[in-house]
């Protein structure tokens, strides 16, 4: 459809039985038109017995379509309509839709359209960009930064944002710089959750509100609700960002005064301006108390409770305040977002519970995002020096925390805490660098798990509280990719954390603020690595693709007549993808050792990647390019070679963990082991990441023993058999490597081997190079299976 400024006026004289995407509605005149993009305002009908003064302003809620393919878009639009149409409030919005919008209509239709609430729903991509369309109806990426920029034009009257898309969460914080309340995603989110949470929040939106209460945090909670009653994995995607905390409530108590009462004034008149929102005074505060059931918690939560109530304090104690049949989990967490302060006894039983541990990592998760509860830690009779479950100790890091040991202890905790509430403040933070909690022989209590048990294998998620950092190779990761022709090597033998890490320096880039892109070669045909154009042209369209950029742009733009498959590769990035970039662009390429067999383009493909980290030590452009490379070691065995085929920027080889390292793991599990059982595990596995994890993960969920583990691992039927398996087929494919292995499993003394073979044993993560000499590797596992396998005497 042409863009015009003629607007169609559509009557309908059936107004009851109007049907907007499928939904019945209240509307008596449809105004359909276009301005940059389709457009629909939906005006709702009045309650039924209610009068609206002409004077009333209705608040409109924009709603943005963009890039609507694949999604249900209609779907979306449609529930909020039904949604509002059921809200008791209803007569006080109005709702204009665009859609097919592009970032000149965006800022055309929040300018004329002056909209309360902004609701984009569309795609989002890993950096935080929102995907439009440009004028040929292309993909058109727009950074956080433009939208915060946009919004920053429209502070005085836009009240909320709610970005519905993937990835949305770092343009939400971006856009509360300047707007009271931004909603957006931190990960991928299904059409189906985000359609229920944006059916969730216009149903809280429309909600008679108390008049404390946070009409927007009201919406949002009610969406979260919605998506945890759907599916409770997706429940923690959404966010809210605010500029500051606020009371805003939505009023239709007199006829013809302003439908919002806003702190910032920006649409009371002087008609309404008698109808601002109550709040109890800011010396009253919400306090959770969070304590066990045994005494003397009890008695002293109890204790706590009437002394704060009778301060003008509001109370809240789960064993006492949850009535019988509702929902425990869900008024937990209300409860937890609405408080102040939390107040946590922490006994022998506490410091030991799951629920609590759920309690204080909730505590902190809001704390972080806004700034509240402050969380107030008493040790009920519970030592300093007594360590705690790790995850509580460490969510509980640089928090000063009181002991009470006596009935006399009652009024002087009492008295510091009614002075923290009456003046707002909290404690000073304590400067504690954070350590694993100390082996303690013999202790009667085991500690917990540090969160549910994950099973290794593959990438360990940004969130694990498994993964362990190996120093200094992961702060120099990070500092080389700040860079200019930062570029980074990362190589070890497979199960060794590199993806993990890949994908951590990935995470870092996003954060500074730069594009992204990430292959996984695994992802690739195998067909494609054999001929150089094929792979360089499939390679261009895939980064196109994350890019938000069309792939068909690849074969528009490639000119085989003329020029080389390589100079067509490098002209592209340089033109079409570095060229338009303002800020650097992150390329990590991961599992590139699958590309090694196939020498002829691996040669070629690794060449152009080393020119460009040099032109990008000279060259403007391609200073914005960065990039990180991840290939395992092993794939050396395919190789006619005894040095890695490519060795430019800083080469990261992963090491295995040390013993501290390997106790911050176990202690993670849950497990109360002693130095004892730490060396026998060690003995066996070394520090391999891979085989510990392992180990402890299957001990941890009681499968087996550290006994049991011990005699049965180095057999095929113990829970390493396929990682031994693996070693032994790829020796069995190599005669040659397999004669030298058995040399090295047949002794105990250093080998001296060809350095050929040396090299690829030594990738394989079989062996450890002593000067010219190689020793075997994890000799209490490896040793027994390859001479069982091998047929080596002992």
């Amino acid at each position: 459809m042409p863009d015009s400024q003629d607007q169609k006026q559509v009557t309908n004289n059936n107004a009851p039985n109007s049907q907007f995407g499928g939904g019945l509605i209240n509307a008596g005149i449809v105004n359909a038109g276009r301005i940059g993009g389709d457009t629909y305002n939906i005006h709702l009908g009045q309650q039924q017995g209610t009068s609206v003064n002409q004077n009333t302003r209705q608040q409109k809620i924009l709603i943005l379509a963009a890039i609507p393919h694949g999604l249900r878009l209609d779907r979306e639009i449609r529930e909020i309509e039904e949604a509002i149409r059921r809200a008791t409030k209803r007569d006080l919005f109005e709702i204009r839709i665009r859609t097919a919008v592009r970032p000149q209509d965006i800022r055309r239709a929040i300018a004329e359209e002056h909209p309360f609430i902004v609701h984009f729903c569309g795609h989002g991509l890993e950096d935080g960009s929102l995907l439009l369309e440009d004028d040929g109806g292309n993909n058109k990426p727009v950074p956080p930064e433009g939208l915060a920029s946009l919004f920053k034009l429209h502070a005085d009257y836009v009240n909320c944002v709610l970005l519905n898309a993937c990835y949305s969460a770092k343009p939400a914080h971006a856009i509360s710089q300047h707007i009271d309340y931004a909603i957006g995603m931190n990960q991928p989110i299904g059409d189906k959750a985000a359609i229920v949470f944006a059916q969730g929040f216009y149903d809280g939106l429309g909600y008679e509100n108390l008049d404390t209460q946070d009409v927007f945090q009201r919406a949002f909670d009610e969406g979260l609700v919605a998506i945890q009653m759907e599916d409770l994995s997706q429940g923690q995607i959404p966010v809210l960002a605010q500029k500051s905390q606020k009371n805003l409530q939505f009023s239709d108590e007199k006829p013809g005064q302003e439908i919002v009462s806003n702190i910032l004034d920006s649409v009371e008149s002087p008609q309404n301006a008698s109808s601002r929102v109550s709040a109890k005074p800011t010396s009253s505060k919400r306090v959770f108390i969070s304590y066990r059931s045994q005494q003397p918690d009890a008695g002293l939560a109890q204790e706590f409770y009437n002394q704060l109530v009778a301060a003008g304090h509001e109370a809240f104690m789960a064993g006492a305040s949850i009535s019988w049949g509702q929902n425990w989990v869900e008024r937990i967490d209300k409860e937890l977002k609405r408080c102040d302060y939390f107040l946590l006894m922490l006994s022998e039983q506490s410091a030991t519970s799951d629920m609590v541990a759920g309690e204080v990592r909730t505590a902190r998760e809001l704390q972080d995002k806004l700034g509240k509860p402050v969380i107030l830690p008493v040790r009920i009779n519970l030592p300093f020096d007594d360590p705690l479950n790790y995850e509580i100790r460490s969510l509980l890091q640089n928090i000063q925390q009181r002991q009470w040991k006596s009935q006399a202890d009652t009024p002087v905790i009492l008295s510091e805490i009614l002075s923290l509430l009456s003046t707002g403040s909290a404690q000073e933070q304590i400067s504690e660098e954070f350590t694993p909690t100390p082996i303690v022989e013999n202790r009667e209590r085991p500690p917990l798990p540090v969160a549910e048990l994950e099973l290794p294998g593959g990438t360990i998620q940004l969130a694990s509280r498994f993964y362990v950092q190996r120093e200094p190779w992961e702060s120099r990761s990070l500092e080389q990719i700040e860079r200019n022709a930062g570029l980074i090597r990362i190589k070890a033998p497979r199960q060794m954390g590199k993806t993990s890490l890949l994908a951590r320096i990935c995470h870092h880039a996003t954060e500074q603020g730069y594009r992204t892109a990430t292959l996984d070669f695994l992802e690739t045909d195998e067909a494609i690595f054999e001929d150089l154009t094929v792979f360089l042209k499939r390679f261009c369209a895939l980064i196109s693709r994350k890019l938000g950029i069309s792939p068909r742009k690849v074969s528009e733009f490639w000119d085989e007549e003329l020029f080389g498959p390589k100079e067509n590769c490098n002209d592209y990035f340089e033109q079409c993808i570095l060229g338009d970039l303002t800020v650097p662009l992150f390329l990590g390429l991961d599992e590139l050792d699958r590309l090694f067999p196939y020498n002829a383009v691996a040669k070629e493909f690794l060449a152009l990647l080393r020119s460009w980290n040099e032109k990008a030590k000279v060259n403007e452009t391609w200073a914005k390019l960065r990039m990180a490379i991840a290939h395992s070691t092993e794939s050396y065995v395919v190789m006619d070679t005894n040095s890695s085929p490519f060795n430019v920027g800083l080469a990261v080889e992963l090491p295995e963990f040390n013993q501290e390292q390997v106790l911050d793991l176990v202690v993670r599990h849950g497990l109360n082991w002693g130095t004892e059982e730490i060396r026998q595990l060690m003995k066996m596995l070394g520090g391999h990441p891979y085989l510990v994890r392992l180990a402890l993960y299957h001990i941890a969920q009681g499968d087996l023993t550290l006994s049991q583990l011990l005699t049965t691992s180095a057999t095929d039927a113990g829970i390493y058999g396929e990682h031994l398996r693996r070693h032994l087929w790829n020796l069995q494919q190599n005669p040659e490597l397999a004669t030298a292995f058995q040399q090295v499993v047949g002794t105990e003394e250093p080998v001296c081997l060809p350095s050929m073979a040396a090299f690829k044993l030594n990738g394989m993560g079989l062996v450890t190079l002593q000067g010219n000499e190689v020793v075997l590797r994890h000799p209490s596992l490896y040793r027994p299976y390859f001479q069982s396998r091998l047929r080596v005497r002992a």
